[in-house]
């Protein structure tokens, strides 16, 4: 998906958010469906097709609106304290909120809440927020999902292991933001459609279905993405998942920094480099020398990030 993008259309956002972008640095998941999908405008995140949630690690996701409770109820826990946590504040937020939207900030005070905890109310799959980056997220309640819980946490491995895989439980588990038990339970009850496989990290599990499309060969990456901050195709579960993707440790630290990710410059299907931008200004640090017609294209590709800060095009500023 990455080497092309697919035409604009429900189904493709749908499937370019198919184990969900990941949007805590903001705009990254705006700047994720623009990597795979064409004619990504500014405003794409507004169309009904997609919400934001706190999904995996409570951190904040865009997804298909109707991928909701696979990344929200699919995480809460069959029992204990933080799931009786959570619908205790999720029917408190339905009181308060009473069909309005707000601040989040604003309803945790409400609750005599801090506004952290809120998050949890979100394992109930009846909540959803909107998340700009500069304010607290403005959040509101949506009908109970009718899909059992046991089956979101099914739906949202195999989008894990679909996109993120092959893998094992416990880089379930780790993505997910989920105990290894409940894991290692939906990893066996998905056993059926599971194959096993070898890869230089080990003995994994990959979907049936996917098994096919994992024998090809695969063909030599082209093209240029500038993949944001946090991005599925680098987000790397596990460090030795990271040093596959990036063997040298020095490129590694300066992808996977101890603070917010800077972005990952992909050229031909290798991470070539990281990117940051202020405005209309993207400083790129290239981890080798560039022919100039890469050059040209990541300038290019550049040219067309969907911003929503006013002008026209992008000054590149190489290091």
């Amino acid at each position: 998906m990455l080497d092309e993008r697919l035409p604009v259309g429900v189904d493709s956002l749908r499937r370019a958010a198919w184990a969900g972008l990941t949007d805590s640095a903001p705009r990254a998941a705006l700047l994720g469906l623009h990597a795979r999908v064409e004619g990504i405008a500014s405003t794409a995140l507004d169309d009904p097709a997609l919400v934001q949630v706190w999904g995996p690690r409570y951190s904040v996701y865009v997804v298909a609106a109707d991928d909701l409770a696979t990344f929200t109820l699919g995480r809460l826990p069959d029992s204990g304290r933080t799931r009786a946590r959570a619908f205790d504040l999720a029917d408190r937020l339905h009181v308060v909120l009473d069909g309005l939207q707000m601040r989040d900030s604003d309803v945790a005070a409400a609750l005599g809440e801090d506004g952290y905890v809120l998050k949890y109310a979100a394992l109930t799959g009846t909540i959803a927020i909107k998340w700009e980056g500069a304010r607290a997220p403005i959040v509101w309640t949506v009908p109970r999902p009718t899909i059992e819980t046991a089956e979101a946490t099914r739906e949202l491995a195999r989008r894990f292991l679909r996109v993120l895989g092959p893998g094992d439980p416990a880089a379930f588990a780790c993505w997910a933001g989920i105990g290894a038990a409940k894991a290692a339970q939906v990893f066996a009850e998905l056993e059926p459609e599971l194959v096993p496989v070898r890869t230089p990290l080990g003995e994994a599990r990959l979907l049936a279905a996917d098994e096919e499309a994992a024998r090809d060969p695969a063909a030599p990456g082209t093209g240029v993405r500038l993949l944001p901050s946090g991005d599925s195709y680098t987000l790397g579960v596990t460090l030795a998942e990271r040093a596959l993707l990036v063997p040298n440790e020095k490129q590694r630290n300066e992808l996977w920094t101890p603070r917010v990710w800077p972005g990952a410059l992909l050229v031909d299907g290798e991470i070539v480099g990281t990117w940051r931008r202020a405005k209309r200004l993207l400083t790129i640090d290239t981890w080798k020398k560039l022919p100039a017609a890469a050059r040209d294209a990541v300038v290019a590709e550049a040219d067309t990030l969907p911003l929503p800060d006013p002008g026209e095009g992008m000054a590149v500023h190489w290091n």
